[in-house]
């Protein structure tokens, strides 16, 4: 065999951005598979075929991996910001979207992570914090739409008030642990959430809308 085909034979050595992706990747992957509780280091070593001195130069302890892991497979989870012309469609469909894509990994950061919550004292939203910017970011250029178009009051708009449909959707996943219905989600949005942040014209709107079609 030349030295042209050793070469060729021989695994690519990864390394900075890529082997930290391999690695993170294979400690979700043996999350999602075993669980906290089962989840070893040298068990994700194996499954990236490295040794458990490259992963504790950069992760001190399983629970650092865990939470690196969490946050890199959420980062993947891409929801685009849709823009549909009024409030109620933006975080109707905004919903929809992180439905249909985000609710797995959801059920899995229920299922899965127990222990790892018991472990280290934390529960789902301070793990849920890392990972969400970009969904807080789109409720923000969603309400900045809003309030351009004159629907809402941007004195109502506190955080607290622009994070409750994500709550409540949440709360959902984790009462039934399944997708979250389409029709929850509009009853969120319709019921709960537009009468805090919507001007009293486009509430009686609303409102005189779903008489008509009752």
């Amino acid at each position: 065999m030349s030295l042209s085909d050793e070469s060729a034979r021989a695994p690519h050595r990864r390394r900075g951005a890529a082997l930290e992706a391999a690695l993170l990747d294979a400690a979700w992957e043996e999350l999602v598979e075993k669980g906290y509780d089962r989840f070893t280091i040298e068990s994700v070593a194996e499954r990236a075929r490295t040794s458990r001195a490259v992963l504790y130069r950069r992760w001190p302890s399983k629970a650092r991996l865990v939470e690196a892991a969490a946050v890199r497979a959420g980062a993947q989870q891409q929801v685009s910001i849709p823009d549909t012309g009024t409030l109620r469609g933006d975080v109707i469909e905004l919903l929809r979207r992180a439905n249909r894509s985000r609710a797995p990994f959801g059920v899995q950061m229920i299922l899965q992570l127990g222990g790892y919550y018991a472990e280290t004292g934390t529960g789902i939203g301070q793990l849920r914090d890392a990972f969400l910017s970009r969904r807080q970011d789109a409720m923000q250029l969603i309400m900045s739409r809003a309030v351009a178009r004159g629907e809402v009051e941007p004195a109502a708009l506190s955080p607290r008030v622009i994070a409750v449909p994500f709550d409540l959707y949440r709360q959902e996943l984790l009462m039934t642990l399944a997708a979250v219905p389409d029709e929850v989600i509009e009853s969120i949005v319709d019921e709960v959430f537009l009468p805090l942040v919507e001007k009293r014209c486009a509430q009686q709107s609303h409102e005189e809308t779903g008489h008509a079609r009752r």
